[in-house]
């Protein structure tokens, strides 16, 4: 059918259009079918429909700007709109969700249809699902990592091109901005790209963001590096592993995290941004994210998929059991990362993770002797040289280094009878902090007076939620009063 474009000027992060009810009606169209539309340059899109009437007459069809861009439109351009089939993706998903393993070329297919927003939301959501119910074996894993590279960016840097990961679930343990800076300091390449936070209070990116920009182009990127070898930015802003970003987001919504979406995450951002020396920080123990059982066979699957893609990979298997640093929340946590390399009063379990961590990355990359990177690593930080090559790195990224004020309400929980801290679990951490805002309010989080082992005496302050509106707050108080006693255990 031919049908006339009216710009609504509508960005939806899709290609997304709209048509009158009348004409879905005479196309027997569904509110999300598919429709193919092209252009007079015989460009061609497929696009999720919705109705509408009203703004729209019936021979007229508006589209999101995404697909301006794509086909080259013209307001008021006529352009021929036909029903679009379902991807062949759709099937192998079905195969996957009835516990089947996928071959390449359907990992492949599957990957790329996302990657063009030939699958719905709602399909991707089942495929994110499957793998989750069934898992996948390594091959597969193998196939999806190097199916979310290829449909991405890949850049190339010189030098001795390191990261580190960790696979999160401990509230706090802001490490990597330390480590990063103690790394660029010793002269590695260190090209540190986060996701935001999936199921914690903040991520690496959403942390720095408090004091930098993050939102990075690659050309934007590689200056950071030449002048500073190492960046902190939100990897979804740079198109690499682009398919990556878009199941995190149904990861988030599902609050789901599978063994092997989470390897491939990792390490098709590793392998796009060319690094070669990999660490990976698997926190595990009592309310980690995984048990130590679960922890050695995701430990023995990195060291696997290393060998498959020729790359050095060093796997620690760190205590998760508890927070790390005291605060938790973006601002606060920002907090933390600056009192370690100012040298002014740091979270002592921070900088000790951080030293551990920094000292292996040493090792591997030969810059350090076996058994000597944390003394180099102690080295740097307490010369104060981590900390410039930190605020070198902000400064470029059009930043200031600066302590954060917390959120504007709060309420503290204070010790009702004598004590000590048996332990601090870190999801319903997590969750309250989520519950006052983070990580979307910067500002927002908890902040840990006390930690384990602690003695407390009547009336000691134990923690502090902020929260930027009284309804926040009053939403991660509730939170805390329902789950206190599974949240903090005394001796």
């Amino acid at each position: 059918m031919k049908l006339k474009i009216k710009r609504l000027n509508l960005v939806a992060g899709k290609p997304v259009c709209m048509i009158h009810e009348e004409t879905a009606q005479k196309m027997s169209l569904h509110v999300a079918n598919r429709v193919s539309i092209k252009s007079k340059s015989r460009r061609k899109i497929i696009s999720v429909v919705d109705t509408a009437k009203g703004i729209l007459k019936p021979d007229e069809i508006a589209v999101s700007e995404e697909i301006f861009e794509v086909l080259g439109l013209n307001d008021k351009e006529i352009v021929d709109v036909k029903i679009a089939d379902g991807p062949r993706s759709i099937e192998f998903i079905k195969k996957k969700l009835n516990g089947n393993t996928l071959d390449k070329n359907e990992i492949r297919e599957i990957i790329f249809d996302i990657s063009n927003n030939a699958l719905t939301e709602v399909e991707v959501a089942f495929f994110v699902s499957a793998v989750y119910k069934c898992d996948m074996n390594l091959d597969e894993t193998k196939y999806l990592i190097e199916a979310m590279v290829e449909s991405g960016n890949i850049m190339r840097l010189k030098g001795l091109v390191v990261d580190k990961h960790c696979i999160g679930g401990v509230a706090g343990n802001r490490t990597t901005p330390i480590v990063v800076s103690i790394c660029a300091a010793a002269g590695l390449t260190m090209p540190k790209t986060s996701s935001r936070a999936i199921t914690s209070a903040a991520g690496t990116a959403d942390t720095i963001e408090t004091i930098a920009k993050v939102d990075l182009s690659i050309n934007e990127i590689k200056k950071v590096i030449r002048k500073t070898n190492a960046c902190f930015v939100w990897g979804g802003a740079l198109g690499l592993a682009p398919v990556d970003d878009k199941i995190i987001k149904i990861e988030k919504i599902a609050n789901i995290d599978s063994t092997a979406q989470l390897l491939a995450s990792i390490l098709s951002k590793k392998i796009s941004v060319g690094s070669k020396y990999i660490l990976i920080d698997i926190p595990c123990g009592k309310s980690a994210k995984v048990s130590i059982k679960d922890a050695t066979k995701l430990k023995d699957k990195f060291l696997k998929l290393g060998e498959k893609f020729h790359l050095k990979i060093e796997v620690l298997l760190t205590d998760g059991s508890e927070p790390i640093g005291n605060g938790i929340g973006p601002a606060l946590e920002i907090n933390d990362v600056i009192k370690v390399l100012r040298r002014e009063d740091p979270p002592y379990d921070l900088e000790e993770k951080s030293l551990i961590l920094a000292g292996k990355i040493l090792e591997m990359s030969g810059k350090a002797e076996k058994n000597k990177g944390i003394e180099m690593a102690r080295k740097i930080l307490e010369s104060n040289k981590a900390f410039m090559k930190f605020e070198q790195i902000i400064n470029v990224q059009e930043g200031c280094v600066k302590m954060q004020e917390p959120a504007k309400f709060s309420y503290s929980i204070h010790a009702d009878r004598k004590g000590k801290i048996k332990h601090i679990d870190n999801f319903f951490i997590n969750k309250i902090a989520r519950h006052a805002g983070c990580p979307e309010d910067k500002q927002a989080g908890v902040y840990l007076h006390k930690k384990k082992s602690d003695v407390l005496i009547r009336g000691d302050k134990i923690l502090t939620i902020y929260a930027s509106t009284k309804e926040k707050l009053e939403y991660a108080k509730r939170s805390y009063k329902q789950n206190k006693k599974k949240m903090i255990e005394y001796w």
